[in-house]
């Protein structure tokens, strides 16, 4: 019966799966971008050239201060994306057998970590939206 399944595939038969389909895309993509390059009309002008943002047309500098505030929401929106992340594997392990008690214990310690972390932003006056 194996006669009939034929060779067995050698070590980097996947790699080379990989990297076909890779380079495929890397065709599909630029024959993509030349094809624009070709079809597109070209007609540039003075107006065409600026910098357009939201229908109003660019005055002053480009340069504007952004307060340090919104990257603090930023950063604890990433922290607790990555609470997250964390929590989606641990509720898949933690079904299996063997892994109870343990497991529960050591992702109430990481939630724990993430609650000091937001009681401490809290306390501090940073979830305040002013």
């Amino acid at each position: 019966m194996e006669a009939l399944a034929g060779p067995a595939p050698s070590y980097f038969h996947g790699y080379a799966v990989v990297g076909l389909a890779a380079l495929i895309g890397c065709l599909f993509v630029g024959t993509a971008f030349a094809a624009n390059q070709l079809l597109r009309p070209y007609a540039p002008t003075q107006e065409k050239l600026l910098a357009y943002e939201c229908g109003v047309d660019p005055v002053g500098e480009g340069w504007a201060q952004t307060q340090i505030r919104y990257y603090v929401y930023a950063f604890l929106y990433v922290i607790f994306a990555v609470d997250a992340i964390y929590l989606f594997p641990w509720a898949t392990v933690f079904a299996r057998p063997g892994f109870g008690s343990g497991t529960l214990v050591e992702m109430f310690v990481f939630i724990g970590f993430l609650a000091v972390g937001l009681l401490y932003a809290w306390k501090k006056g940073v979830l305040e939206w002013t």
